[in-house]
């Protein structure tokens, strides 16, 4: 039996100075799947992939917050996918 990855939606302000270098550092974990730039009240949007809540919280702690630039994050875990890539879950 195997079990699904969970995956996060991580938010992540940051110093403006910092973007590229918060950018990079993110984008070369191999648990982080895209990174994007945006707008609004956050600078950064991640997607990550996790074994368990445990593995992400760890990663959390230990990496990402260690990322110089790193002010404050926002992490919505994904519950169900309705739709991805134009297609419908259903």
């Amino acid at each position: 039996m195997t079990s699904e990855k969970m995956r996060v939606i991580l938010q992540v302000t940051i110093e403006a100075r910092d973007l590229d270098e918060v950018s990079g550092a993110l984008a070369e974990l191999p648990e982080v799947l895209d990174v994007y730039e945006v707008t609004g009240e956050s600078d950064i949007v991640a997607i990550i992939e996790a074994d368990d809540v445990l593995d992400f919280r760890n990663m959390l702690k230990n990496r990402i917050l260690r990322i110089d630039g790193v002010k404050t994050t926002v992490s919505s875990v994904i519950m169900y996918v309705h739709k991805k890539d134009g297609k419908s879950s259903r």
